[in-house]
């Protein structure tokens, strides 16, 4: 058995390997390593498989989100909601801002924000709403976008675990995870569904006034050379990078695919096993797995890591110590938040491999393993 890995980028490499080092070395040829013409073929072929206006691509995904931060002239002091159930950059930016976390609490079998307790934590200071993607499941968007017209409170999607997801609203209409919001983010991680081989990112909008200060306030607050009307940062996807993810992105539907594949096996192997809740999918959600995880009831996680991980089976905690229970945000009065789904989620799950290239023998011995850990430890 081929040994398993959280995510095989290597054997990903090797099924493109012919096209990725052909563009590469034109790349190499060319010298255009920033702003070469791959960056802008990028852009517009995402915009058209996002049907999306605007695709201003970046550094890496937590740029992302502080520039779209940073165009909604969000001023020091004013309030963002977003989820303490998610990785740690979707809430570092607000306060790298000077901005205020306002952590709410999220859906128990979506791990994503939960619109009611959204609702609940409006305050005249709120001025932003982000919500993460988690996991490559949507969040409940049709109800949080009510709640962003009901109060004019603009709409951030932290996107980086769910590129190529979409939402059906209850209208029948579909659209991709990330042009839902006013702003969209994302990052391209080598690990993400969607990966270039280093650091990479993106935002997305539709509105053209946005767009115009995105794109300044990546490149130095510049509207033309050396002419600054904002302040800005130094933010860009290099040439490098685009070309890999010019290759990757028209897989991409193919990769999720064989993703959900993996997640129909683990959900058909792990069936009726009470101490094992499978991930939800919701009916409006097309859940693109960028992890698949876990809820464990009344079973040792730590031992079935260290069980698993003896058998040569890797599998991580995403994420153990929410948001606001970290020291960085004690000062923003982060302990403070009632928040038990999060508290109770972060104390369940486990997440197994999943990813493009795993094989029917990778899946059985993972799904023994963990069937073997419980069979012995039941209580």
């Amino acid at each position: 058995m081929v040994p398993i890995q959280m995510v095989d980028l290597k054997r990903q490499y090797l099924k493109i390997k012919p096209q990725v080092d052909a563009a590469m070395a034109e790349v190499l040829d060319n010298a255009a390593f920033i702003n070469g013409a791959p960056v802008q073929q990028f852009t517009n072929a995402l915009q058209t498989y996002l049907g999306v206006k605007h695709v201003i691509a970046c550094a890496n995904g937590t740029d992302a989100l502080q520039i779209a931060m940073m165009a909604l002239d969000l001023a020091p002091g004013d309030e963002v909601i977003t989820p303490s159930f998610t990785f740690i950059a979707t809430a570092e930016v607000i306060a790298l801002l000077q901005l205020k976390p306002v952590f709410v609490d999220v859906d128990p079998k979506t791990f994503c924000l939960d619109p009611e307790q959204v609702e609940k934590a409006i305050t005249p200071k709120t001025k932003a709403i982000v919500p993460v993607h988690l996991y490559g499941h949507s969040a409940e968007m049709e109800a949080i976008m009510e709640i962003s017209r009901k109060y004019n409170i603009p709409v951030i999607e932290d996107n980086a675990q769910a590129i190529g997801g979409h939402y059906t609203f209850s209208d029948g209409t579909t659209k991709k995870l990330g042009s839902i919001g006013q702003i969209g983010c994302t990052s391209f991680f080598p690990s993400k569904n969607l990966g270039c081989y280093g650091d990479g990112g993106a935002i997305f909008t539709n509105d053209d006034a946005l767009a115009a200060k995105i794109r300044m306030i990546a490149n130095h607050g510049q509207s033309a050379r050396y002419y600054h009307d904002v302040v800005g940062v130094n933010s860009r996807l290099d040439t490098l990078q685009a070309v890999v993810l010019n290759i990757k992105l028209p897989l991409l539907d193919e990769y999720i695919k064989a993703r959900r594949a993996v997640a129909d096996a683990y959900d058909a192997g792990f069936a009726g096993i009470p101490q094992i809740t499978t991930p939800y999918r919701a009916g409006n959600s097309y859940h693109v797995y960028h992890q698949y995880t876990l809820q464990l009831n009344g079973a040792d996680r730590n031992a079935l890591q260290q069980y698993l991980q003896e058998r040569q089976v890797p599998a991580m905690i995403y994420y153990p110590v929410p948001a606001h229970r970290q020291k960085m945000f004690a000062s923003f009065g982060g302990a403070e938040f009632n928040l038990p789904v999060t508290d109770d989620l972060t104390s369940k799950v486990i997440s197994l491999p999943i990813h493009t290239e795993m094989d029917a023998d990778q899946l059985q011995h993972i799904i023994d393993s963990v069937k073997s850990f419980l069979n012995q430890n039941s209580k």
